[in-house]
């Protein structure tokens, strides 16, 4: 009698597991963005908050069972070959058709094929991604040309934002990237960019400071347009 006790405890806890990893994934796949750890805790935790005569079997789940669920998820999707998988963005985790099936999943979605970046706008996109956060006068310090037009592109796509101001004379603009920069990379986070620590370590050519006029005049959209290489 002990033991089938000890079973049907065991029993409990698997059916529990399984029912967290499937409240997971149901999250997951009605989930229109991606969803972080906190946001899959929070969801399961309120569920049924209104309604007191409907128990919530996960109303202390603990982030440790919500991994777990996760790491079932993905390996379940990798062993059983679906057409799916399970995919960590910069913040959280979203499914996602398998890239190998790509053109057919394209098919679904017909658009203008979108404009690519220029290689001036990239390599810009490129100091600040990995100098960040940097004023323009060092951006331009580096490239040897002016930007503006560059980086008003960059900003437009969502790809690089203002930061605030550098605690120096004039107060100039700082930029750095944004966390749709991350996604459309693929990039869980900037540690990821290849050999970020040694190119931050890197040092700058040292460019002219700008007067503070000068400086609250460059820091609006409306600057003198870049050469025409850019």
């Amino acid at each position: 009698q002990p033991h089938r006790r000890r079973n049907s405890k065991r029993d409990r806890r698997e059916l529990n597991n399984m029912d967290l990893t499937r409240v997971t994934e149901a999250l997951l796949f009605s989930a229109q963005k991606p969803l972080s750890t906190k946001e899959i805790i929070d969801a399961l935790r309120n569920a049924g908050a209104e309604d007191e005569f409907s128990p919530n079997e996960f109303a202390n789940v603990r982030q440790a069972e919500v991994a777990g669920a996760i790491e079932q998820l993905k390996v379940e999707y990798i062993q059983h070959e679906h057409g799916f998988q399970l995919v960590e963005k910069a913040d959280g985790w979203q499914l996602a058709s398998d890239p190998k099936y790509a053109r057919w999943v394209r098919g679904l979605f017909p658009a203008p094929k979108p404009a690519r970046l220029s290689s001036p706008a990239i390599e810009t996109l490129a100091i600040i991604a990995y100098r960040q956060p940097i004023t323009r006068a060092d951006v331009e310090a580096v490239r040897g040309v002016t930007i503006d037009s560059v980086l008003q592109t960059l900003m437009e796509r969502g790809l690089v934002k203002i930061a605030g101001r550098a605690e120096i004379p004039g107060r100039p603009l700082l930029y750095e990237t944004t966390e749709f920069f991350l996604d459309h990379f693929g990039l869980r986070n900037l540690d990821e960019l290849p050999n970020v620590e040694e190119l931050r370590n890197r040092h700058l050519p040292v460019s002219p400071r700008p007067t503070a006029a000068a400086t609250e005049d460059r820091g609006t959209t409306t600057a003198s347009p870049a050469p025409a290489s850019e």
